[in-house]
């Protein structure tokens, strides 16, 4: 049995953002349209660290694959990665494994890609200014993605390391495109008149209070992955028009909004859909100039998937990775 061996370079190579964002389309659309097969992500938990399996089939373009990260938080004192990703594609007729990919790379992928489609269908069409919460790979995933489907001209970026930055901030500052990149004072600062407020930390408590959101605004968050987490306040979930991209992975796992649910701030009625419904044309996205949207986001083994499945695809036509017998 021959199965191909895909590095983080080989992903990037074989899956350009705008066919990403393209990808990420589909995959939206099978999981609201119950045509793929994802069960919440099975947490192992050890003596030292955490595991994550996340498995998914998608119906309509029979892609199949499953996700293995392991989060070990003392990893960094050893000189090795706190977490560790590994994406593995299935054949759908015969159940042999086809690829082993580098996971940390695609995650960052499609979950940009995934923030990129919301914006591309709740953002304002003329949004030009983007702020930024966080410097580390997803922010840079994500910024790219928006990049791609809106005419950004300013980049706002807010972090906690000075150090980390002013490295993203120059690398921004070279992207084609020659975006203008801002770093505020103050978190307030950073969204007051923003078009775009893009949270991408592990902060586990609101990192901007949403009072301070213009209308009109859209909001994509994808950092807090747990019930306690919160990167969002309630007040900006009040505020907004809520998108989710499933809404049984956010009510179990989305600390952004079960905590205002807990606090009957809001109801589940509040929760607009997901946003595969409005890729399908069951609900309306943005309505009118005014409103806020929140795109939330805890991350699908369906976005894995049929990312891995174009991965795959593309790299077998460009022969990109290392075959290797089993």
């Amino acid at each position: 049995m021959k199965i191909r061996i895909l590095t983080a370079d080989d992903v990037r190579r074989a899956l350009p953002m705008p066919e990403a964002i393209s990808v990420m389309r589909r995959a939206f659309g099978q999981l609201s349209a119950n045509q793929a097969e994802m069960p919440l992500r099975t947490r192992l938990h050890t003596d030292r660290g955490l595991v994550l399996l996340m498995p998914a089939f998608l119906h309509q373009s029979r892609e199949l694959a499953f996700k293995m990260v392991s989060i070990w938080s003392d990893n960094p004192g050893r000189g090795l990665p706190a977490v560790i990703a590994l994406v593995t594609i299935l054949d759908p007729d015969t159940g042999q494994p086809k690829a082993l990919i580098n996971g940390e790379a695609l995650t960052a992928l499609r979950t940009g890609a995934g923030g990129g489609l919301a914006a591309d269908l709740l953002a304002r069409p003329e949004a030009k200014v983007v702020t930024v919460f966080g410097a580390g790979v997803q922010a840079r995933a994500q910024l790219a993605a928006v990049c791609v489907v809106r005419p950004v001209e300013e980049v706002r970026v807010v972090g906690r390391s000075p150090a980390s930055l002013e490295v993203f901030a120059a690398e921004v500052s070279s992207w084609p495109g020659g975006y203008r990149v801002v770093l505020p004072d103050s978190p307030d600062q950073a969204v007051q008149g923003a078009d775009i407020v893009i949270t991408a930390t592990t902060s586990t408590t609101p990192v901007f209070d949403g009072r301070q959101l213009s209308p009109g605004t859209h909001v994509t968050a994808v950092g807090s992955y747990a019930p306690t987490m919160q990167e969002v306040d309630e007040e900006t979930v009040r505020r907004s028009k809520v998108v989710v991209d499933s809404l049984q992975a956010c009510l179990a796992e989305a600390g952004d909004l079960i905590v205002p649910l807990e606090k009957n701030l809001i109801t589940k009625l509040d929760i607009h859909g997901e946003l595969g419904s409005i890729v399908n044309g069951s609900l309306p996205g943005r309505e009118s100039p005014e409103e806020i949207t929140f795109f939330k986001s805890v991350g699908l083994a369906v976005q894995d998937a049929a990312a891995a499945g174009a991965v795959f695809e593309a790299a077998e036509a460009q022969g990109l990775g290392t075959l290797a017998e089993l």
